[in-house]
């Protein structure tokens, strides 16, 4: 039987009412990121962009104080978040700009997690308060200038010398790096994979930053160099020798991508729509054109489909039946979505969608970056099509 009260109207910004499946200290999370990234992000980072700088020194307190860096880690002053509000933050962040929640994604679910999940406590205690607080910055390095998508064709060794450790190899498209007080280093020894501590200093280890990106200009992208750099027995990580340390690290990673892609798709349409309305042609607001709603929407279809993936995925990490396998859905749908929003926000705003007044062309070069890393979408339809068919095309 059919109610009949009435249906509440239709909000552009919220057009499944998808705010009725999050809880008020979901939405109370949300609601806080959301007016940090308004009031400190969407202000700047047009000239961040511009200039392709971020100003990692003030940025990182704040969002430690916002309590987002590692947010879904329990104790050693992370906030103990679920995984859907973790999600929520990502998508708030960016919302603002991708290199933003790339900021937050690796410091908190690559170099945070790795210590977290497969350190020993004395590394628990040294770096996660400081981490969490945005007082130390930490970097995760795994691909190399040619092991990328096959992280297992790693060249970067580590060998035992007494009880020490010596790592010698090259790390590429770090974020982070340059930055960093810690770099999470993966490299192959004879007991398997292993992860190594590498402070910010040691002899032998350096970095430097990679510059003309097209992409991801808000944000601080590496190579890290290492040159028979020596570590003491307590600088590896004790809990893991094998890919599944570095590759539980990046499916933590994905996750948050999932949510980020639709806040970034959710900005573009945001914008497109208040264009739309805004402009006059041949005496008419562009919005009442046919074309025009067509786009929006294509967009605003894609922009839900993608939150109410994001948000189902967040309810089953929370549940623990999350795969990997679903994470891969979620991130080439969603990303690949949100590019698409992206392209069409672009031609609704005409020459003013490649200025960096509007957030669309900035959201759309971004999303090129995002549409390749932490897993190319060639890679994840890959991983999809090893799960519906039970055969792996690429082992």
């Amino acid at each position: 039987m059919s109610s009949t009260a009435a249906a509440p109207p239709i909000r552009p910004s919220d057009y499944l009412a998808l705010d009725a499946l999050l809880s008020d200290e979901e939405r109370d999370i949300r609601d806080t990121v959301r007016a940090f990234v308004r009031d400190k992000v969407v202000p700047n980072v047009g000239e961040w962009f511009e200039t392709a700088t971020v100003p990692l020194g003030e940025l990182a307190p704040e969002l430690g104080r916002l309590g987002v860096l590692g947010m879904h880690l329990e104790g050693y002053g992370c906030a103990g978040a679920s995984a859907t509000a973790y999600g929520l933050a990502c998508m708030e962040l960016e919302a603002g700009d991708s290199g933003i929640r790339s900021l937050v994604s690796v410091q908190g679910s690559l170099a945070m997690y790795a210590i977290w999940r497969w350190g020993s406590e004395e590394q628990k205690q040294e770096w996660l308060p400081r981490m969490a607080a945005g007082e130390a910055i930490g970097c995760f390095g795994l691909t190399e200038p040619d092991a990328g998508s096959d992280p297992g064709s790693m060249r970067t060794r580590a060998r035992r010398d007494g009880s020490d450790w010596i790592l010698h190899g090259q790390k590429m498209w770090i974020t982070n790096g340059s930055a960093s007080a810690v770099a999470v280093v993966w490299a192959q020894t004879e007991e398997g994979v292993r992860g190594f501590l590498v402070p910010k200093g040691t002899k032998g280890f350096a970095t430097q930053d990679i510059h003309r990106k097209l992409s991801l200009r808000a944000s601080i992208t590496s190579e890290l160099l290492l040159d028979d750099v020596r570590l003491p027995a307590d600088a590896v990580l004790p809990e893991v020798s094998s890919l599944k340390g570095p590759l539980s690290c990046l499916n933590e990673a994905r996750y948050g991508i999932v949510w980020g892609a639709a806040g970034a798709g959710r900005a573009c349409y945001e914008a497109a729509l208040e264009y739309a309305l805004e402009r006059t042609q041949f005496d008419r607001p562009i919005a009442s054109f046919q074309i025009q709603q067509q786009k929006l929407a294509e967009m605003v279809l894609e922009v839900n489909r993608a939150t109410l993936v994001a948000i189902h995925l967040g309810r089953m990490k929370d549940a623990g039946t999350l795969r990997p396998e679903h994470v891969s859905l979620g991130k080439l749908g969603n990303v690949n979505g949100a590019l698409e929003v992206a392209r069409s926000a672009r031609q609704v705003l005409g020459a003013n969608g490649v200025t960096l007044e509007y957030p669309v062309i900035r959201h759309m070069n971004n999303l090129e970056s995002v549409v390749t890393y932490e897993g190319t979408a060639d890679v994840h339809a890959l991983v999809i099509g090893g799960a519906v068919t039970g055969i792996q095309a690429f082992r």
